[in-house]
């Protein structure tokens, strides 16, 4: 057997390890061949591979990115998209497609797998850890401890100028980074996409802080927004899956605070940090068992699956339905770190 695998969307810590760990098993195991497709559905919309055997993906397992190369291409926007990936994996004499990616790069695998018969197996990538089906997403815990080591460093900086330093970290639809890292880091005030904020609620707790002669940190996830507007954004453009490039809103917030308190306000936007690097050894662990269990499933004929983490089992759910909905942050739980504020 010949199996496909392709690394969608954003580059994610961990990547590496789930096609290290896809490899090993399925060349060592079951005496499978591999061929790797470039830059996401790129690959297969273009033909453009690259064999993967053991001495490939040896030494891999520590480094960020991917070696596959990734990108938002939507093969579902190209008028004959799927025509040309069905061509090109019987080209290439692919039997399966193991996919790594998130929202996005799962949605177009639910499809091609439940639609068109395209036999795929999914595997959960993203920092944002918004998919409902799985408990945690490899990436997520490297991006937190990256966003918490930032507010630990910033800190410093607040108290010495006595200044508002507004931290933005990512998170289009859900705010688990800057829940996550804002708790673990001390911010004196956390704002997610699944709650609008009062700007003026948001200076009084940076008021509330001054006053006990301490500088606040506030952590913004880059899909907050006001309650009285819409997204704040720097950029309107869309990609290829119609999703506006976020950054803006933690730049219009330190304005609106300097603004309204009279207090000195700065910002500081991790962005593309939180998914660069080496990733954690949580993340290196959560990888390589997706990529084990992704090639078993392969093995199985068990398409049209994604693994998922379920406590500490990995289990194997319906790709379409893991992409159904978003896993966002509870009100109860926000509120429950609201004690913090201010």
């Amino acid at each position: 057997m010949r199996v496909g695998v392709l690394t969608g969307g954003g580059d994610c810590p961990g990547l590496n390890a789930v096609i290290r760990a896809i490899v090993r098993k399925g060349v060592q195991e079951y005496g499978y061949d591999f061929t790797g497709f470039r830059d996401g559905w790129r690959g297969p919309l273009d033909g453009d591979t690259v064999r993967l055997d053991i001495p490939a993906v040896r030494g891999i397992l520590p480094r960020g990115g991917t070696i596959l190369g990734s990108s938002r291409t939507n093969p579902l926007k190209q008028e004959d998209g799927i025509r040309r990936i069905k061509e090109n994996l019987a080209k290439q004499e692919v039997d399966a497609l193991i996919t790594i990616g998130g929202e996005d790069t799962l949605g177009v695998a639910a499809r091609l797998s439940d639609e068109y018969g395209v036999p795929c197996v999914g595997v959960p990538k993203t920092i944002d850890n918004d998919l409902s089906a799985t408990d945690y997403t490899f990436g997520f815990d490297t991006a937190v401890g990256i966003a918490t080591e930032a507010i630990d460093r910033l800190h410093t900086t607040a108290e010495s100028h006595m200044r508002v330093l507004v931290v933005e970290v990512m998170g289009r639809h859900a705010g688990w980074i800057a829940i996550h890292s804002g708790l673990a880091g001390g911010a004196n005030v956390i704002l997610i996409p699944e709650q609008r904020f009062d700007v003026e609620k948001v200076c009084g707790w940076v008021t509330s802080r001054f006053k006990a002669s301490y500088a606040p940190i506030v952590v913004v996830a880059e899909g907050a927004m006001p309650q009285d507007g819409d997204m704040v954004l720097k950029d309107e453009s869309l990609d290829s899956f119609g999703h506006v490039r976020l950054s803006g809103v933690g730049e219009w917030l330190a304005k609106e605070i300097e603004k309204r308190t009279g207090k000195e306000a700065r910002t500081t936007v991790l962005g593309h940090v939180q998914r660069g690097g080496t990733p954690s050894a949580f993340d290196r662990w959560l990888a390589t068992r997706f990529g084990l269990h992704a090639i078993e499933a392969v093995r199985d004929g068990d398409f049209g699956k994604m693994v998922a983490l379920r406590g500490t089992d990995i289990v194997r759910v319906p790709i379409a339905e893991a992409t159904a909905r978003l896993k966002t942050v509870d009100p109860a739980l926000y509120e429950e770190v609201g004690v913090f504020f201010g």
